[in-house]
């Protein structure tokens, strides 16, 4: 890395961590006084709520910082004469350029990979504090459907990976046959084990000599592979607080059973696509701001800057909404605009 490129990264990621901690902390503090009536009375438990809001506080307030930041350090280095001493040294636009985008980039891949680890349920944490006093609640009475077998669970504890009195009723094309009764059940390596199983099986008697109604029981039973809990468990909320790893899982799963999956697939898309407009814009706004301050209104020019990142993020926020309800499709509400502003900022990379 040259010097000039080790210059921006250091002011630009300096500029990114003190405007992201500040908007977070911000966030943080305006929840804790909105809800500060209904949060627990316990110190450890405030101390999670807050810590959860924050980490819920990053989806919407580090694309903004990444932007912002690179304003900052842009319109920063304006003021000081950096940068047109560097132009002045023969570097040319391109050179500047890429150390902004490509730390935005790594910077948005990361906050990628975190919605891949158990990092994108924050909210729902928060959420569950705030109502049961608890990181996790249990779902009861669900009634599920996996491939030939309808499931009910009397409770279903997600973050355990545990469900109490299951039954499984499995059908051969309109006609049951066989109905499955366990105490206990647990995920385990993909496959749901059921303990102290109780087994009845429903013949179908064509004569006299078929076989008739009989019961067994057995201590263990391997069954419904891929049907992970978060995913039952957010069929049943009719909400899809999904990891990216839980939600590509839960779109293959329900693809194979013929279930709407326009919800899950919104927020796969905003999840994936969302977060890459930032290092996008940040090369439109770079190839758009002036060279140097003599001739321009700086604080114009950088407030419009921020009202232009402000309407982007806002406009694929509400699109995203848009595409979780199922209003638009998911390809034409997130991927799409995405897409636009990458061939927009290889436009004006490639032009200069």
């Amino acid at each position: 890395m040259k010097l000039f490129e080790k210059y921006i990264v250091k002011n630009y990621l300096k500029n990114f961590f003190v405007i992201f901690i500040a908007l977070d902390l911000f966030y943080v503090g305006v929840d804790l006084l909105t809800n500060y009536n209904n949060i627990p009375d316990s110190a450890n438990l405030q101390l999670l709520y807050a810590i959860f809001q924050g980490m819920n506080a990053v989806n919407y307030v580090l694309p903004l910082s990444i932007v912002f930041g690179m304003v900052v350090t842009y319109f920063g280095m304006i003021k000081s004469n950096e940068l047109i001493c560097m132009y002045a040294s023969s570097i040319s636009k391109r050179s500047l350029v890429r150390p902004f985008f490509l730390t935005a980039l790594l910077l948005t891949l990361g906050y990628i990979g975190l919605n891949c680890t158990e990092f994108a349920y924050a909210y729902e944490y928060s959420a569950n504090l705030k109502k049961y006093n608890r990181i996790s609640t249990s779902s009861e009475d669900l009634f599920l459907k996996h491939d030939n077998q309808y499931v009910y669970f009397k409770r279903l504890d997600p973050l355990k990976q545990v469900a109490y009195d299951v039954t499984i009723f499995e059908v051969e094309s309109v006609d049951l046959t066989k109905i499955i009764r366990a105490s206990v059940a647990s995920f385990i390596q993909n496959h749901w084990v059921l303990e102290n199983v109780s087994i009845i099986h429903k013949p179908h008697v064509s004569s006299l000599d078929d076989t008739g109604y009989r019961t067994e029981s057995v201590e263990t039973l391997k069954t419904m592979e891929n049907f992970k809990p978060k995913i039952m468990d957010n069929v049943y909320q009719s909400e899809y607080a999904l990891s990216i790893i839980d939600g590509i899982d839960a779109l293959l799963f329900f693809e194979t059973q013929g279930v709407n999956t326009h919800k899950i697939k919104a927020t796969l898309f905003y999840q994936l696509f969302f977060p890459l407009f930032a290092p996008f814009l940040i090369v439109i706004l770079y190839y758009k701001a002036p060279v140097m301050g003599r001739y321009f209104n700086m604080a114009l020019i950088a407030s419009s800057f921020a009202f232009i990142t402000l309407v982007v993020w806002s406009g694929l926020f509400l699109l995203s909404r848009l595409a979780a309800n199922g209003v638009i499709f998911a390809e034409i509400a997130i991927l799409l605009p995405i897409i636009l502003l990458f061939f927009t900022a290889l436009h004006f990379y490639a032009k200069r």
